[in-house]
């Protein structure tokens, strides 16, 4: 056993355990702490800390306990001081809301004093502010077939059921839990395949660790599957276009909230040469709809907009965009021999700094530049799409909607990421929150082929087929959840050399906290790892809560042909009847907390495992106990019987 206990929690649980462990006389906690001597992100806490961490102790405030009367906080916590907080806000970088209430409720710390301290832990206190005050209003914002929920001021000790019903429905129907979410301290989750242009009554039922009840309610309608157009604002491409550049900002093209104006395609190629940033410009114009339009060229992007809101792209062909390599130094393309910077980040679609839009039934493929695999240092090149869904205005945040396209490079001709997020190491990063990505063919890049890094809350990716990436998808880090990983299918996986890493790639879970994912139901069948972590800021712990997923892995070696690879083995992680089989193994290979492990029944089953092989959609057997509400599929493989 370690006796330094590097792993499995927050830095705080981990010194607690270390201190607990190796002494039973308080007097001896400070040369403990000073001869502390493990891994550097912990140690660096203790250096900076070592004062207050004993103090902290010995006043019993780490002590572990999941509840304690008022009174006792009381005593724990009303001496708290300036630096003991800022010593709590970087002991435990996941629970900051608890802090913030905790020190907020019970310390006799004014709010500037709590202020100061968030600063000097890096930590937002804007943000932990409005958390620890409740400043959110509770939010249920629909998509097209599904809605997320956010419910704030809530305890991490409490439960939240949720029940749904379509509004001419006469029965409900239950809903899977609201996920804890510490960095506000709220509930949060989503509704899946529901009606488009329904309305829904939701119920969420609140109950604590004293058994009172709370009910919220709400009511929302699921948005259309086509968006309402201004009939006086239908455009034919052959009467507004004469070549060049489409710029919709030049020709004052935008709708309304009643009405979008729209462009179809009626027989002429959008081309436009490298003297433009884009074949189509939307510039920050909104309630836009592209249909069916056939766009080349562009010196960066095929399609691009900045700071707009409610753009519906549809049925759109993109191809023949972005830089060209006129340099190549080590390997890696640049657009002149005098540039400091790679060529990176052209894509067929670029929507930035902009939300509230739907990309369905496109093909985005053949940019002019490929990517470089990580042979030569990580992948950079173009991608079929960008997104940074974080508009000025919070009301246009997110609500990116990316379903049934095909994305898809060649063997020797790849995107960087099919899908790639801006400020991935950032919470306002990537789709941000409530968006969905479903339905899609991704294929052929060098790095990952679904990128959500960053706010991740209630971000859907599901029912998509991907293959031929270095890694599937990645979350890595998810510094707001939930996110909902299911029924996807990722296989065949490789960059343009043949290597690949893993079907999921997490990490950053402390290092940039701290979201939550759920993965449910995908097949996964792969050479090398099936969930399997990246360096955040040299951190590799991630939090993901896994369900009757099937995970086929290949080959055995070091870090290799894991169904689940986790070194950190985070304390809030699980693993329940998840199928695992390696070839290479002949039986399941995991690198967890097996104390948070329960196998599928027939995990060792090879029959079984080999029928499954077999089948072109294989769907798992599910014991009753083990359905996930609204997300398990109905159908089942049974096993053989005699």
């Amino acid at each position: 056993m370690n006796k330094y206990y590097t792993k499995g929690d927050q830095p705080g649980d981990i010194l607690y355990n270390y201190i607990h462990t190796n002494t039973s006389d308080n007097k001896t906690v400070s040369s403990l702490l000073a001869n502390y001597k493990g891994p550097k992100n912990l140690s660096t806490v203790v250096e900076k800390y070592e004062d207050e961490i004993a103090q902290l102790y010995r006043q019993h405030v780490l002590i572990p306990s999941p509840s304690i009367s008022e009174e006792e906080k009381k005593a724990r916590f009303a001496n708290i001081t300036s630096n003991q907080a800022s010593a709590l806000f970087a002991l435990y970088p996941i629970d900051t809301a608890k802090w913030m209430k905790i020190i907020s409720t019970y310390s006799g710390l004014s709010k500037n004093d709590i202020y100061e301290s968030a600063i000097t832990a890096g930590l937002d206190p804007s943000l932990v502010f409005a958390a620890s005050a409740s400043g959110f209003e509770d939010t249920a914002t629909p998509l097209i077939n599904s809605i997320g929920l956010v419910i704030y001021g809530q305890d991490e000790e409490s439960t939240a059921a949720v029940k749904f019903r379509a509004d001419d429905d006469t029965y409900w129907r239950e809903g899977l839990d609201l996920a804890w979410e510490p960095i506000y301290g709220s509930f949060a989750g989503s509704i899946v395949y529901l009606e488009a242009n329904t309305t829904y009554h939701i119920e969420v039922t609140i109950t604590d660790v004293y058994g009172d009840v709370v009910e919220h309610t709400f009511q929302t309608a699921t948005k259309p599957n086509t968006p309402p157009i201004d009939p006086n604002k239908i455009y034919y491409l052959s009467e507004i276009y004469s070549g060049g550049q489409l710029d919709l900002e030049a020709l004052n093209i935008e709708g309304s909230e009643d009405g979008y104006a729209k462009i179809i395609g009626d027989g002429p190629v959008i081309e436009a040469g490298s003297d433009v940033l884009a074949a189509v410009n939307i510039g920050n114009n909104s309630y836009v709809m592209l249909e069916n339009l056939t766009v080349k060229g562009g010196q960066r992007y095929g399609i691009f907009a900045k700071k707009a809101h409610h753009v519906w792209i549809k049925g759109c062909n993109v191809s023949g965009y972005g830089r060209v390599a006129v340099d190549i130094r080590g390997g890696v393309a640049y657009s002149s021999e005098t540039s400091n910077s790679p060529i990176n980040y052209d894509s067929g679609i670029y929507l930035e700094r902009s939300g509230i839009a739907v990309i369905e039934d496109c093909e985005v493929h053949s940019p002019n530049l490929g990517a470089n695999s990580w042979a030569v240092g990580h992948p950079k090149g173009a991608n079929a799409l960008q997104v940074w869904a974080y508009h000025d205005s919070d009301a246009y945040r997110g609500e990116f909607i990316i379903r049934n396209n095909r994305l898809y490079g060649a063997p020797d001709h790849r995107f960087n990421d099919v899908i790639e997020g801006r400020k991935n190491f950032e919470r306002r990063g990537g789709f941000v929150k409530n968006s969905a990505i479903y339905g899609n063919y991704l294929a052929y890049a060098n790095d990952d082929l679904i990128e959500i890094d960053g706010g991740q809350q209630n971000v859907l990716v599901y029912d998509n087929e991907m293959e031929q990436g270095y890694t599937g998808i990645s979350i890595a880090p998810n510094m707001l959840g939930p996110s909902y990983l299911f029924h996807n299918y990722i296989h065949n996986l490789g960059d343009e050399t043949g290597k690949e890493w893993t079907a999921i790639k997490a990490g950053g879970l402390i290092s940039r906290p701290a979201g939550r994912t759920f993965i449910f139901e995908n097949v996964i069948d792969v050479k090398r790892n099936g969930i399997a972590a990246s360096r955040v800021d040299n951190d590799t712990t991630f939090w993901v809560t896994t369900q009757n997923n099937i995970f086929f892995t290949q080959f055995k070696d070091n870090n290799v042909g894991y169904c689940i690879l986790d070194k950190e083995k985070y304390s809030g992680s699980t693993s329940t009847n998840d199928l695992c089989h390696n070839e290479a193994a002949m039986g399941t290979r995991l690198e967890v907390d097996f104390d948070n492990v329960i196998e599928h029944p027939y995990t060792h089953d090879l029959d079984y495992i080999r029928s499954l092989k077999s089948m072109q959609n294989p769907t798992l057997f599910k014991a009753d106990e083990y359905k996930i509400p609204n997300f398990s599929r109905k159908d089942a493989l049974l096993p053989a019987t005699d």
